[in-house]
């Protein structure tokens, strides 16, 4: 599977000292995984010291210098986690229950005789790599939380953990400074769907893809973590509702000029956005902004998908396309204000004075606490009813 150039499956390590055998299976598996092989069992222990990218073993009993059961017994041994914790499957020619009960007994994940389907062998490769990924990540999320480490391993994202607690500090600044925080929660559509028709490892390179798209478009200032499969979360200090629209639009709208390839299928993807944000004046929890936009997930999801939806509903683009206006001069309107006084043409700038200097206000209130109106002052900006005030005083 790719997108480009960039291709990634399991892969696995085959010993047999028959090369036909070895064929045979590379020939079922390898529209699936990708194979490395070796002839005997120490071979393939060198093998596996060497190559941590190994996921699941496949083996013969009967091999020259080193058999499958001693084989077995220096990985189920072995000190290195990531040995000691392969799936290894045994195939035989012998089905006999002793031999099995051995294989088994030896520490055998699972047992398959030479000439099984195609399917059937597929099938238990990809469950067993999947348990095998499951249990690293597993691991290796032990090791992170153990150090106190504020990133997934598996995602390369923040952990959820991270994500809530850090999102905690920048609402309470947010709520103290009068700002503006947004919480984005994206869900890739019909997950499960593409689990089905193409596999887990495929389902789990789209949900890495993804990953590595929010990881590269987000500022510095944003955090996202990945909550489960196919389900993120962005939180946005300084962003308000209209600014998360936007970008959530252009984010959906990247999303759908991707195309990925497997076994010559073009997969496409789309994403539903839920968003939430802070208001201003009112009392809330980062957990109460991720249900919210959970919630408007699941009105995206019920309309079809493919949908970004706000505080009003579904996002259209017209409502992101609204220029957005430059800050004005302050000393231009201080100096025509001596010139001239209050005119028209003055009051009509008001908000847009109101606007550039929220931020020094902000400032300026956090720093030396006066009482000033800053939500009132954010709402009459936002609306231009300053100049309507104005005329009615």
């Amino acid at each position: 599977m790719s997108d480009e150039s960039d291709q990634t499956l399991p892969r696995i390590l085959i010993i047999d000292d028959s090369r036909m055998v070895r064929l045979s299976i590379l020939r079922q598996v390898r529209d699936r995984f990708e194979v490395r092989e070796e002839a005997d069992g120490e071979a393939g222990w060198q093998t596996l010291m060497v190559d941590p990218t190994i996921q699941a073993v496949i083996t013969d009993i009967g091999m020259p210098r080193l058999d499958g059961y001693g084989l077995l017994q220096r990985i189920r041994s072995s000190r290195i986690s990531r040995i000691n914790t392969l799936p290894v499957v045994v195939i035989s020619g012998d089905d006999e229950p002793d031999v099995r009960v051995k294989a088994k007994s030896a520490g055998a994940t699972d047992f398959i005789a030479k000439g099984i389907g195609n399917i059937e062998l597929l099938a238990r490769l990809e469950s067993l790599t999947q348990l095998a990924r499951t249990q690293r990540d597993l691991e290796e999320s032990r090791a992170a939380l153990a150090n106190a480490s504020p990133v997934d391993p598996a995602s390369g994202l923040a952990t959820p953990s991270y994500l809530h607690h850090h999102a905690a500090q920048e609402l309470s600044l947010a709520q103290r400074r009068h700002g503006d925080l947004s919480v984005m929660v994206i869900e890739i559509d019909h997950f499960d769907t593409l689990v089905a028709k193409y596999g887990a490892h495929v389902a789990q390179l789209v949900n890495r893809k993804l990953s590595k798209i929010l990881a590269t478009k987000l500022r510095q200032e944003d955090t996202v973590a990945e909550l489960a499969a196919a389900r993120f979360a962005v939180v946005s200090p300084s962003t308000n509702m209209d600014g998360a629209c936007a970008f959530a639009m252009r984010l959906r709208s990247a999303i759908e000029h991707i195309v990925m390839t497997y076994r010559e299928e073009r997969i496409r993807i789309q994403i539903t956005v839920g968003l939430s944000a802070a208001e201003p004046g009112k009392v809330q929890t980062v957990s109460q902004l991720v249900g919210i936009a959970m919630q408007r997930i699941a009105i995206g999801r019920a309309a079809g998908g493919n949908k970004v939806i706000g505080a009003k509903g579904e996002v259209t683009p017209e409502m992101v396309e609204r220029p957005v206006r430059a800050p004005v001069s302050i000393d231009q309107m201080l100096q025509q204000l001596r010139i001239a006084g209050l005119d028209a043409n003055l009051r009509k700038q008001l908000p847009d004075a109101i606007r550039t200097l929220l931020p020094l206000l902000e400032l300026i209130e956090s720093e030396l606490p006066s009482g000033l109106p800053l939500a009132t002052l954010a709402r009459l900006a936002e609306t231009g009813l300053v100049g309507a005030v104005q005329q009615n005083e």
